[in-house]
């Protein structure tokens, strides 16, 4: 998923990562150079990923989320979630 809005700065990204170990979700979320936010999730439990989903897209109370797109794609096998920084994990 692609979030915009004021979504950078703003703990966005320390926040998905906190709800992506509180639901099992495993994959990255990341600062992109337009100023918005990638996300990609995997979860073998469809209502944790559903439940993240919502959670992800509504953001921390810091934020303002003015569009969110999203795109199902193929699972790519993650072990975990990470903040990723200009390609690179934490």
């Amino acid at each position: 998923m692609r979030i915009y809005g004021l979504v950078q700065g703003v703990g966005y990204r320390y926040y998905t990562y906190r709800l992506a170990k509180r639901y099992g979700v495993k994959g990255y979320v990341m600062n992109m150079p337009d100023g918005s936010v990638e996300v990609h999730a995997e979860c073998e439990d469809e209502k944790k990923l559903q439940d993240f989903l919502s959670e992800a897209a509504r953001g921390p109370a810091t934020a303002v989320v003015n569009n969110i797109e999203t795109e199902e794609v193929n699972p790519e096998g993650y072990k975990s979630f990470e903040i990723e920084y200009h390609g690179s994990r934490w």
